[in-house]
């Protein structure tokens, strides 16, 4: 049975959560409990010398990365989430590049600020966050998916971080196509939520 180590605070171990339960594949989850340091445990580092989370484990492959992950999942349990003509991989990718840059630049690290007490400029983070969210607004004007113009793992990707960004101080008021973006993320069969958090939360 596939392995999946996770924290349930963690929006990127959720992406891995996610994509699991939308395409209704079987799991054990795996605590990895980050505030005792549990990932820099000798038995975890061999799993993931990155010392993070999600880490997947089937039948004794190791991915290490939630975009890898689910990319992985979506090609071996559910292609649709995951086309392999070169338009559809073009577009999914450059979003996947977005949730791992602009994403992390601006609302997944101003929720690091907020919940886990990270030493950043908050400020700069949120400012970062709207500047990222016109764009997405933008698009989400004449689309309703992120790529391909239909579900894909691109939307896997985004819908953590978008989702929490009020818990990092980023306000979703302003943009109503991303608000009803992830109404259609959370109206997918198989939707699982992310623990929401109280600021100021110790990791």
């Amino acid at each position: 049975m596939i392995k999946l180590y996770s924290f349930p605070l963690s929006g990127h171990a959720h992406r891995a959560h996610l994509m699991l339960s939308l395409l209704k594949v079987e799991h054990e989850t795996i605590e990895v409990n980050l505030a005792e340091g549990e990932q820099r445990s000798e038995n975890f580092l061999k799993l993931n010398p990155f010392h993070h989370v999600p880490v997947l484990e089937d039948d004794g492959l190791v991915i290490r990365d939630s975009n890898a992950i689910i990319a992985y999942l979506a090609r071996k349990y559910g292609e649709q989430w995951y086309p392999t003509d070169a338009i559809s991989t073009a577009e999914i990718q450059e979003w996947l590049a977005v949730a791992t840059k602009d994403i992390v630049a601006g609302p997944a690290n101003a929720r690091l600020v907020n919940v886990f007490g990270a030493d950043m400029d908050s400020e700069a983070l949120i400012a970062n966050s709207h500047e990222l969210f016109t764009i997405i607004e933008a698009h989400f004007a004449d689309k309703s998916w992120f790529a391909n113009g239909t579900k894909s793992i691109a939307d896997v990707a985004m819908y953590t971080y978008i989702a929490h960004a009020p818990e990092g101080g980023v306000s979703l008021d302003a943009y109503p196509n991303i608000r009803a973006w992830l109404k259609r993320v959370e109206a997918l069969d198989g939707f699982v939520a992310m623990q929401k958090t109280a600021v100021g939360l110790a990791a």
